[in-house]
């Protein structure tokens, strides 16, 4: 393994990294090393391709386009009439 010292950090990507690494329970380095696999488009240890935390993983998803159009019928009566 490589090592490398990274200087000039500014306070946004400082906390940014801190943010991560307390959200996902890893260190700091590991943050650091994720954004920055992330940043080149590489995938991670695990195999995931741009992954930063998985938390919101299972509320994606796709509609169908029948699917689509069904909820936007159902909507149409909330939207103010156009002028």
């Amino acid at each position: 393994m490589n090592q490398l010292t990274v200087r000039g950090i500014d306070d946004e990507l400082d906390a940014i990294m801190r943010r991560l690494a307390d959200q996902e329970g890893i260190s700091l380095n590991q943050a650091a090393l994720r954004l920055l696999r992330k940043g080149a488009g590489l995938t991670d240890s695990k195999g995931n391709s741009n992954t930063i935390g998985a938390s919101l993983d299972d509320l994606f998803g796709a509609w169908s386009r029948d699917e689509a159009e069904s909820f936007d019928a159902a909507l149409r009566w909330t939207r103010a009439p156009e002028l």
